[in-house]
């Protein structure tokens, strides 16, 4: 059990050392889990939302293995896990790699997640005081507006992220917070690759505008349609960006299954 627990430490030490290619020093922005596989998750989807995996990208578990300092057995479950997440695929006899969305999935998800925003703004009309939503969003309002000064995009997602989050933790609602941050991390790399391209000339409330202030007058179809409103002004923007960037990753012969129709 000792010798277990040190090269659980080992990896864990090993992995905190790494650096990002080509970005600054890499700072771990996530919680060590309770196994390495779900550590190793939260590692290789760290990469794949940077855009160091590109869409299509095979992801050979030696390789992996190599990168990270570890057995080829918790890799494969990691790998198993971001499957499961929606963020790669498995196709036989050619292994894992990166999920290629087609145009109409990536509409699907965004209007599904634009629609389940809305949704929980509007069950906050089940809430008798507001001013604690409304302190959390302004708090996250600062991050994103600092986030963009630094221009830093990660940070910049994150506390995005966190926005369009506040409102269904608020309501209390599990299942509805659980499915949001699911559909959230699934388009996670789209979000950060349209950013990334974008943040130096992006109004820094480009993408929450206009939700505070009907939240305050508790306006709460006025602010589910401002949701909606958002969505819809992004989603070209982010068709275009992953067009551009899939188009540059290039694909396999034989690898048009790497799309979701």
């Amino acid at each position: 059990m000792r010798y277990l627990c040190f090269n659980v430490y080992l990896v864990f030490s090993y992995i905190c050392k790494l650096r990002r290619p080509a970005a600054k020093e890499f700072i771990l922005d996530v919680k060590a889990p309770a196994t390495i596989p779900y550590f190793l998750k939260e590692q290789i989807r760290e990469l794949i939302v940077d855009g160091t995996f590109r869409p299509g990208q095979p992801l050979r578990e030696q390789d992996l293995e190599q990168r990270f300092g570890t057995s080829r057995s918790p890799i494969r479950e990691a790998l198993r896990l971001l499957e499961r997440g929606g963020l790669v695929v498995h196709l036989q006899r050619k292994g894992f790699r990166i999920r290629r969305y087609s145009q109409t999935e990536i509409r699907q998800v965004y209007m599904l997640y634009a629609e389940l925003e809305a949704y929980s703004i509007m069950q906050l009309s089940e809430a008798a005081d507001l001013s604690p939503l409304l302190d959390d969003l302004r708090r996250h309002e600062a991050r994103i507006a600092q986030a963009q000064a630094d221009a830093d995009v990660r940070g910049y997602i994150g506390a995005l992220r966190d926005f369009y989050l506040a409102s269904a933790r608020f309501t209390g609602n599990v299942p509805l917070a659980d499915t949001l941050s699911r559909l959230y991390e699934q388009v996670e790399p789209l979000r950060y690759n349209l950013v990334r391209r974008t943040l130096a000339a992006t109004p820094a409330d480009q993408y929450h505008r206009g939700i505070v202030p009907a939240l305050a007058q508790r306006d709460l179809a006025g602010a589910a349609r401002q949701a909606h409103v958002l969505v819809r002004e992004m989603l070209p923007r982010i068709l275009s960006a992953y067009e551009q960037w899939a188009g540059d990753a290039g694909d396999e012969p034989g690898d048009d299954r790497l799309r979701v129709a």
